[in-house]
């Protein structure tokens, strides 16, 4: 079993977010990119939930995808 904090979540977020930056201008809508807004919704839930950690077993394809991507790219 491999548990992963929400702060690795959190991290993982802020990554994608300084990678695909939510548009901005007065006609842009503020979005997050598909990597953030997958790994959202498992802070979300966390948060909702008052967990501190998941098992990685809890996340969808995309999810952790997302989330090793991300951590494994900060760690060059």
């Amino acid at each position: 079993m491999s548990l992963i904090t929400i702060e690795q979540i959190e991290r993982a977020i802020n990554i994608w977010r300084a990678r695909h930056p939510t548009p901005e201008g007065t006609n842009e809508c503020p979005t997050l990119c598909a990597e953030a807004r997958e790994l959202a919704n498992v802070y979300a839930e966390m948060i909702f939930n008052r967990e501190t950690f998941i098992d990685a077993a809890r996340l969808n394809a995309s999810q952790a995808v997302g989330l090793q991507r991300a951590l494994d790219a900060r760690k060059n």
